[in-house]
């Protein structure tokens, strides 16, 4: 017998600080959430050792700061499964999740926490050599270094940093710059650590050809850009930190609009091309990818995803339900003449012996519907009858007008 699809309210793709922020104010606001996530809690942040700029932590590991964000969603109720999304169907109002393990999922609303993952060079020697001394991620393999040259690809943040934490178990760490002598890509802090660092060696204007070696590394080819001489430097390890690309790839083709790289589109309530679906973190165009400003998205997405699942159980329980038309007003109520409009209105409605089922809809708290009906200016109405438009009046204000075109529905 086929299992049934399980159903929440919330349904957050990924377990980085976004999706766990999203988690601790999705339970909050009393959500039935689920986090899906296919590796280690926390994502990357799990790989880093020392964290120093999370406010309230003067001094924290990635793996504990995560511990303590998964601790703060469970104490809310959020369930957490280790899993990996392999199709979505977002183009009805339940949307619809499939996981690799064939675990079927229907969520009232979608946040997209999936975050990226290193990007590959693709020279010769790099995927072939990949888990051989071709490595990514310094706390997990910095330790198989022990003792030995290691070459690090890449001078921002990344890369300098986890450079110097493989410094710990290594020999020698050369550090490969593309830029001119003194210019790093990272911070001040570290770059000032790292220039000053006895075990840390820096090549200036160059570039990777070729990771050598038959089973394992045995050395990289490199290039000076400026000279265009070529040269092999012997080492047991390669750790590339070149930038990132989205882990965006299981939603490509369902309707979402992402820039060329991959990276989704949202608006600043996190919310994507698709009504219900928000996109938080590292996968979303942004200025700043930190832990704190991911866990900024997801706060904000969650927030917007309890909206946006208030307004579609109001619109299906008092609207397409309605035992009559339905008549909504959207209104600002900042704006002196919106309040006399909603008041005229209602007199209205009276006079046609309370023909239509009145819903206000305060443009400030449910952005949702006003987009959804197209209304361009407020106050407006827009008619209804079991979910078909009879009627739409942009910025309205006379009366008559209002009874005569109410009054011919």
């Amino acid at each position: 017998m086929e299992e049934m699809a399980q159903e929440y309210d919330l349904l957050i793709i990924g377990g980085g600080p976004g999706g766990l922020a999203a988690a601790i104010y999705g339970g909050r606001a009393k959500l039935n959430t689920l986090v899906i996530n296919k590796g280690a809690i926390g994502g990357l942040v799990t790989t880093t050792r020392e964290i120093v700029n999370y406010p309230g932590y003067i001094n924290v590991t990635g793996p504990d700061l995560m511990k303590d964000f998964k601790a703060h969603a469970e104490s809310f109720g959020v369930e957490f499964l280790k899993d990996e999304v392999v199709e979505v169907d977002f183009s009805q109002e339940e949307k619809f999740i499939r996981t690799k393990k064939k675990k079927e999922f229907l969520a009232k609303a979608v946040i997209l926490a999936c975050g990226s993952e290193p990007r590959l060079l693709d020279i010769p020697g790099e995927r072939r050599l990949r888990g051989s001394g071709v490595a990514y991620c310094a706390t997990c393999d910095a330790e198989c270094f022990e003792g030995e040259d290691v070459v690090v690809i890449g001078s921002g943040d990344q890369a300098i940093e986890e450079g110097m934490y493989v410094t710990k178990f290594a020999k020698k760490v050369t550090v490969i710059v593309l830029h001119d002598e003194g210019v790093l890509d990272c911070n001040k802090v570290s770059a000032e650590k790292a220039l000053a660092h006895k075990k840390m060696e820096f090549l200036w204007n160059s570039t990777i050809e070729e990771v050598v070696g038959g089973e394992e590394v045995e050395g990289v080819k490199i290039k000076n850009i400026k000279t265009g001489d070529s040269k092999t430097i012997e080492c047991k390890g390669v750790f590339f930190w070149v930038g990132m690309v989205p882990s965006t790839r299981f939603i490509k083709n369902v309707g979402i609009d992402t820039d060329n790289r991959g990276y989704i589109l949202t608006n600043e309530m996190m919310e994507t091309s698709i009504d219900g679906i928000y996109a938080v973190g590292d996968n979303r165009v942004k200025y700043l990818r930190q832990i704190v400003s991911a866990a900024g998205d997801g706060a904000t997405a969650a927030v917007a995803a309890e909206r946006y699942i208030d307004e579609v159980k109001e619109f299906n329980n008092n609207i397409n339900n309605s035992d009559k038309k339905v008549l909504l007003v959207f209104f600002d109520p900042k704006v002196a003449k919106n309040l006399e409009f909603l008041s005229m209105v209602e007199q209205v409605n009276g006079k046609l012996n309370a023909k239509f089922n009145m819903v206000k809809i305060d443009v400030s708290t449910k952005k949702n519907l006003f987009k959804k009906y197209g209304v361009a200016a407020v106050p407006a109405i827009v008619a209804i009858d079991h979910g078909n438009v009879l009627e739409k009046m942009d910025a309205v204000l006379d009366e008559l007008t209002v009874m005569n075109t109410l009054g011919g529905i």
